[in-house]
């Protein structure tokens, strides 16, 4: 083979991988079928010898052990390792094919049928010499019943024996295990299995190429880049398997936080403004105006909070609690911190919803305070400003001149506050509502509006594990607030059996108990209407995806028609019902929640826009309709709507889905706890932890392969100390270029990605 200068992973797979020479059937097999993989691999977005080792199997079947053959299930894919029992073959009808029904037998007395199909006589009897009975063979493929047996229709197959063509390169493994790779058409995974092992053949050893340096693997007894790759696609055993497995699970969460370490050291290496207390002036009055003590949760994190902002060094804080924990006042008393050092403080939040209910929140709470360059407002008062992307033209133009001029002391707004007309007199503080719905890059994004660099806090009321934390927020210190200081109550939720027509018949009742005491109600459907896959949020947003499980496809509940159907309910006869969901402007939204915050409204039928930072303490009842097709954290947080006053609330959860099923257990798991960090736990372990440098952190895009956040604690804990004591003595990794072009691989894909979506 010529001497090619391109770096041993960059190089395109089809150029270094051989179709062999074949002369019997089962050779010109063998060869058609790696042809076929090598020709379709870019399909798969396979190119270069790096993408392929970055596609790992998906299963490792044990060749000693053969598979349960009475316990497969028709209709699912499976792969299979079974003898042969008997061989017969037919011609068909027409006379053109060759069907031939193999029978599996295993250990158990369990029976498979195969049926294989071929036009070529030669072909059919060379199968029938490696498919004698008594031969071990692997089987993989979609299974369906057929005269009332379970049935393999052209499976994927090769043999195991050792006296057999296509064993002869696995059985001079001496491995036990048997990769199966997942593929995509004529990709099959036994393609893709040869390809593999022709690569992994010619791989030389990658040090120049390791991330990892080598005091690390040392000292995590971690294995060469080379032999991790080794070790995942060919290992002998599962030992060998796990120790491939370790090292990429590692590297994995190495390579992400060195550049969460790298961000935040270049952070830190800036200097913000010191905004210390000054007593005396607006947080003072604020705080001697408040209604309700501040809980002793409240005031630890506060004062954690004020000393970083009086400090030089830029905050970069995550604030987590659960639903109704008074992350808000919290935030607010910051943000007056700033104000009353002549800085601004600016608060994202991800809709219009919570954008203009934040800034209702802040006026409330703050009453004369936030009318500042009003004749009523009192000496130490600044300016509340919204600023969304559907204010109008003359509104929006007077909130950019409040903000530039520096009036606005307080300035809360959707994704519109990134945008290039949006400039600061002085940025001091930026705070970052429900930051799942957000990305690092945008956070930096706000963060570079101040001519300094403005203290940062983020806050979640999704609570997260710590070990997610230390993996989707590694830049940040975290704070966790305890305690829920707008509810002294316990809040009830039940699962309602969609397919009981009682059961819903008292749900709607039980809505209407609740309107009948001067109470108010939430209906939530996943749909606007019945057009449409799901609400596509607010204009600002991206759409929010949740964790749902592939459930049989059915019509779901729509915004549209529940107005109409509860409207013709006798049971909710004179109940003021009106909608609110993504499509509607700014303008209407606020209308809408006005009007159920003063009670010329009852019932309000939602998408998810309504799933945070709405407080109607009147609130009481909540119906979820659909509820499997919401994500746990969703669950929660829809539920957090209610309850928020004087009187109990209770939410209903309404599905046809079984309960044993899983869409059933997570909807269960929700009626089970009211633990937001309990129910973050299981949220995770449900779902993949989504992209977390970008803007896709609603699980249904994952940026990590090989880590997950729950079970890979300790990995993660070890490669963050690593990784932080690197970037510590290398910021610009200099040192360490193979970590840097790492860390460059992995910001470009999340790059592409987003382009894409």
């Amino acid at each position: 083979m010529a001497s090619d200068p391109t770096p041993f992973l960059d190089r395109v797979v089809t150029s270094i991988v051989r179709v062999p020479d074949a002369t019997t059937p089962a050779q010109q097999q063998r060869a058609a079928t790696i042809a076929q993989g090598l020709k379709g691999l870019r399909s798969m977005g396979i190119v270069t010898v790096r993408d392929l080792l970055a596609h790992t199997p998906r299963r490792y079947l044990d060749r000693s052990v053969p598979t349960d053959l009475a316990a497969i299930v028709p209709g699912e894919e499976v792969t299979v390792i079974a003898h042969v029992d008997t061989f017969t073959s037919r011609r068909a009808a027409d006379g053109r094919m060759i069907v031939i029904s193999v029978m599996l037998r295993d250990d158990r007395g369990g029976r498979l049928a195969v049926s294989l199909f071929t036009g070529s006589a030669y072909m059919a009897r060379d199968w029938e010499r490696l498919l004698r009975p008594g031969a071990l063979g692997l089987f993989t493929g979609p299974t369906k019943m057929y005269r009332n047996m379970v049935q393999l229709t052209s499976p994927d197959w090769e043999l195991l024996d050792e006296d057999t063509e296509y064993s002869n390169e696995r059985i001079a493994q001496a491995s036990d295990l048997i990769t199966v790779y997942r593929g995509k058409g004529k990709v099959t995974s036994r393609a893709i299995s040869h390809i593999v092992r022709d690569v992994v053949g010619q791989m030389p050893e990658l040090d120049d190429a390791d991330p990892i340096p080598a005091a690390v693997r040392k000292e995590r007894n971690l294995v060469s880049l080379a032999q991790g790759y080794r070790l995942i696609h060919q290992p002998r055993n599962f030992a060998q398997k796990n120790a491939g497995q370790r090292r990429a699970k590692f590297e994995e969460a190495f390579i992400l936080q060195a550049e969460l370490a790298r961000r935040r050291a270049d952070i830190r290496s800036h200097k913000a403004i010191a905004r210390h207390l000054r007593p005396g002036r607006l947080l003072d009055a604020f705080d001697d105006q408040l209604p309700f003590p501040l809980t002793s949760g409240q005031l630890e994190v506060g004062g954690t909070l004020a000393a970083d902002i009086a400090g030089t060094t830029p905050m970069l804080r995550l604030l987590q609690g659960d639903v109704g924990a008074g992350k808000t006042v919290v935030a607010l008393r910051a943000m007056l911190q700033v104000v009353d050092a002549g800085g601004q403080a600016a608060l994202l939040a991800p809709t219009e919803v919570l954008a203009a209910q934040h800034a209702a929140s802040i006026g409330s709470l703050m009453g004369d305070l936030a009318r500042g360059g009003t004749l009523m407002a009192p000496e130490p008062a600044t300016r509340v400003t919204l600023l969304t992307g559907s204010l109008g033209a003359a509104a929006r133009k007077k909130a950019l001149l409040d903000i530039a001029s520096g009036q606005a002391g307080i300035v809360v707004g959707t994704h519109a506050l990134l945008g290039d007309q949006v400039h600061f007199a002085d940025l001091g503080l930026v705070v970052v509502d429900e930051q799942h719905r957000f990305g690092v890059d945008q956070r930096d994004a706000l963060r570079a509006r101040g001519e300094t660099v403005p203290h940062t806090l983020v806050m979640t009321a999704t609570p997260i594990p710590r070990t997610v934390a230390m993996t989707v927020f590694g830049d940040l210190e975290v704070s966790v607030l305890r305690g829920t200081p707008a509810r002294s109550h316990d809040r009830a939720t039940f699962v309602v059996d969609e397919r009981r027509p009682r059961w819903m018949e008292r749900t709607w009742q039980r809505l209407a108990d609740e309107i009948r005491q001067g109470r108010r109600g939430f209906v939530v459907c996943p749909r606007i209407d019945p057009g449409e896959a799901v609400d596509s949020g607010e204009q600002d947003q991206p759409d929010q995806q949740s964790d749902i499980a592939d459930e049989a496809p059915r019509d779901l509940h729509s915004v549209e028609q529940m107005v109409q159907y509860l409207g013709a309910l006798p049971a909710l006869a004179g109940v003021r019902i009106a909608a609110l969901h993504g499509r509607m402007n700014g303008d209407e939204k606020d209308a809408i929640m006005a009007a159920l915050a003063a009670g010329s409204i009852d019932v309000v039928v939602s998408t998810t826009v309504i799933e945070v930072g709405i407080d109607v303490p009147e609130a009481t009842i909540m119906v979820v309709m659909d509820a499997d097709r919401f994500g746990i954290s969703q669950l929660h947080q829809l539920r957090g709507r209610v309850g928020r006053g004087q009187a109990p609330g209770i939410c209903l959860l309404v599905s046809p889905v079984a309960p044993d099923s899983p869409a059933g257990k997570r909807i269960a798991a929700v009626a089970a706890s009211d633990d937001g960090f309990e129910l973050a736990n299981v949220d995770v372990t449900l779902r993949r932890e989504g992209d977390v440098l970008g803007q896709s952190q609603a699980g249904y895009a994952s940026s990590l392969r090989s880590l997950r956040v729950i079970d890979d604690a300790q990995i993660i804990a070890q490669a963050r100390a690593d990784a932080r004591a690197i970037v510590q003595n290398d910021p610009t990794l200099e040192g360490h270029r193979a970590l840097a072009a790492a860390i460059a691989e992995m910001l470009a894909g999340r790059a592409e990605f987003i382009e894409r979506a």
